[in-house]
């Protein structure tokens, strides 16, 4: 006779805490796992526990793959421009001269100062800033519906609706792009069509606009704002909607006062995903964008390709960089005090 299931987490099986089925299974790694053998051995002689050894694989992911490239493209920041390969001067340089042997750091600032004397930098971090805000919004008027009415769906058709979804990352993200050419050029799809119907008289344009490039930004990032709304409001309570109706609350009402707050996680998290990369892109703009249509990601593909200023290129990029985390971690920071203040 079987006992009850073990809801146990599988993380302490893995650490070998938990007696019974956890050592069986941590003694079954032991042997049939060379990597993980020979990882806990050396874990253990720097004094690591498996539970650390656990959280230190994705900071140590982190910090090979962002934390060290950081690195690299700040010290690039700090270099001076000069035609040779690479095209930028050494931050570190041995000095002997005869008497003395030092290492020299050298640090240009006037990248950095440029960054905000030039109104050409200024003004395409503005206006990345502006089509990011305004992407984000009709990303999430258009995708808070197509979410609620997924959540909302039957069980049999969500997983149909979810794959509806995903199915444009099956193509190539540029030919997608290349195809909102086909769609909003003057002799395109879109003014054809509307021109059969007879609602407009001459071709509307539309490509080489901002609208073009809200059109493109808010198609390829429309799925990253639908799965984590529909995510949130899957797990709602409908029963809150009854007790809301039940109280005297119109739908509109209950609406704003139960459905929002509730999937206001699922909000933030929509927002973040599509602002942060809309801030940064590049081959919307570029493709359906005109040539007054200035962003930031734009803005360092020049400088590092056609100018091959790497130096000013980086600088862009770690601005743009702590411009986007700062705000990030204030309101993280923000969210936590509210949450403590709430317990």
């Amino acid at each position: 006779m079987s006992g009850p299931p073990d809801e146990r987490p599988a993380a302490a099986y893995l650490a070998g805490v938990l007696p019974g089925t956890g050592h069986l299974l941590h003694r079954r790694l032991m042997q049939s796992v060379p990597p993980y053998r020979w990882l806990l051995a050396a874990a253990r002689r720097l004094g690591v526990t498996p539970r650390g050894l656990v959280i230190a694989l994705p900071y140590g992911f982190l910090a090979a793959f962002f934390l060290v490239p950081f690195l690299i493209v700040l010290k690039i920041s700090f270099a001076e421009v000069v035609i040779a390969a690479p095209p930028y001067t050494p931050l570190f340089d041995l000095v002997d001269d005869g008497v003395d042997f030092y290492l020299s750091v050298k640090l240009n600032l006037a990248t950095y100062w440029s960054l905000w004397t030039n109104n050409l930098y200024v003004i395409a971090y503005l206006n990345s800033v502006k089509i990011a805000v305004i992407s984000t919004v009709i990303t999430l008027l258009v995708g808070f519906p197509i979410s609620y009415a997924m959540a909302r769906a039957s069980e049999e058709v969500r997983p149909t609706l979810l794959m509806l979804v995903i199915l444009p990352f099956w193509t190539s993200f540029l030919i997608r792009v290349y195809a909102w050419i086909g769609i909003l050029k003057n002799e395109g799809l879109l003014n054809s069509f509307l021109l059969w119907l007879g609602v407009i008289s001459k071709p509307l344009v539309i490509l080489n606009t901002d609208w073009a490039v809200y059109i493109g930004i808010v198609y390829s990032y429309l799925p990253f704002m639908i799965l984590p709304l529909y995510a949130n409001l899957e797990r709602m309570d409908l029963t809150l909607l009854e007790a809301a109706a039940d109280l005297g609350c119109r739908p509109i009402k209950a609406f704003w006062m139960v459905t929002v707050p509730l999937a206001m996680p699922g909000i933030i998290a929509g927002c973040f995903l599509v602002f942060i990369p809309a801030v940064g892109e590049f081959v919307i703009p570029d493709l359906l964008g005109g040539s007054d249509t200035l962003m930031i990601g734009k803005t360092m593909w020049v400088e590092f390709f056609g100018n091959r200023d790497w130096p000013v290129s980086s600088a862009v990029a770690v601005v743009l960089l702590l411009l986007l985390i700062v705000p990030i971690v204030l309101f993280q920071r923000q969210q936590a005090k509210v949450q403590e203040a709430a317990r």
